[in-house]
């Protein structure tokens, strides 16, 4: 099957991608909408028309961008708790055209986990979205042409997911390891919404924004700063030639979410504004979708995992 191209290149921003589209009396769910890449996906889809709510632990920091764009409303949605979860989805009515799980947590430097015994990143980034978009199915059965668009990253390159020991409990906690895990369930959860939804015209991609300067690297150290390129020794923040704004990060997030160009396309892996080729994982890779993040049987057994823990 041949990859989908589109005539976005990796610099267009998420106004451009969304220019010309008219979202008008379409409903979006954004998590994690009142900062960063939340915020300029948020604010590309109001100004193609949509109405969205910004899901977020803190609804109070979404308040200044509700009274800049008239259309967004706030909610509170703590990920990593499935009870905040559980009445999100309860509060919702009527139907959902598109849900952009955005959210997430990176490298926290100590193992924590909740309260169903889930390592945090694994829980924020995966099983509270999962939860989420199963909460929300009938919303988007509702919908015409409803999408669930999931935000990875390129950190799903470096490690499948480890069926034997999920939670770190038996072997040493690595932040990185267990980010990129948690970003490799992410897609593997597009693949699986793909493969169970189908046939009710839930449509499920995931994608890569690329390299941004945005809260997210909050917990990073400056050691590791430095190591991508993005601190120097005196503890400024540098901005590398690959490093996008958060405008051209969320691009792939709109793309994914309300153009029309990717319409019955399901089941696949962006970047750049392009459907990415499928590779072989490994520390060396630095683009494409590794085989494991994709591969049909760990996206049913993963979703056999976590489907027990919604109750």
């Amino acid at each position: 099957m041949p990859l989908t191209t589109t005539p976005f290149g990796p610099r267009a921003t998420a106004a451009e991608v969304l220019d010309g589209v008219d979202l008008s009396g379409r409903r979006v769910i954004v998590t994690g909408g009142a900062s960063g890449l939340g915020v300029e996906t948020v604010r590309a889809l109001v100004g193609a028309g949509a109405e969205v709510t910004v899901a977020t632990r803190d609804p109070a920091a979404a308040e200044p961008l509700a009274k800049e764009l008239p259309g967004v409303r706030t909610a509170a949605l703590d990920l990593s708790d499935l009870s905040s979860v559980r009445a999100f989805c309860a509060d919702w009515s009527g139907p959902l055209d598109a849900l952009v799980a955005n959210a997430g947590v990176m490298m926290l430097p100590n193992r924590q986990v909740t309260a169903q015994g889930w390592e945090m990143q694994l829980a924020t980034n995966y099983l509270g979205h999962f939860a989420l978009a199963v909460g929300l199915r009938g919303a988007l059965q509702a919908a015409d042409r409803p999408r669930v668009t999931v935000v990875s990253s390129g950190a799903q390159l470096r490690a499948g997911f480890d069926f034997a020991d999920p939670q770190f409990e038996h072997r040493p906690y690595d932040p990185f390891l267990a980010y990129a895990q948690s970003k490799t369930a992410d897609v593997l959860l597009a693949v699986g919404i793909s493969r169970r939804w189908a046939d009710h015209g839930i449509a499920a991609n995931a994608c890569a924004p690329g390299w941004i300067h945005t809260n997210l690297t909050r917990h990073l150290d400056p050691a590791t700063m430095r190591a991508f390129g993005a601190m120097d020794a005196d503890g400024n923040l540098l901005t590398p030639a690959h490093y996008k704004t958060p405008a051209q990060g969320a691009a792939t997030m709109v793309l994914l979410a309300a153009s029309p160009l990717l319409d019955r396309v399901s089941g696949r892996y962006f970047e750049d504004n392009q459907e990415s080729e499928v590779v072989d994982g490994g520390p060396e890779v630095m683009s494409g979708v590794a085989k494991w993040s994709v591969a049909p049987a760990a996206a049913d057994r993963l979703w056999d995992l976590a489907q027990p823990v919604l109750g």
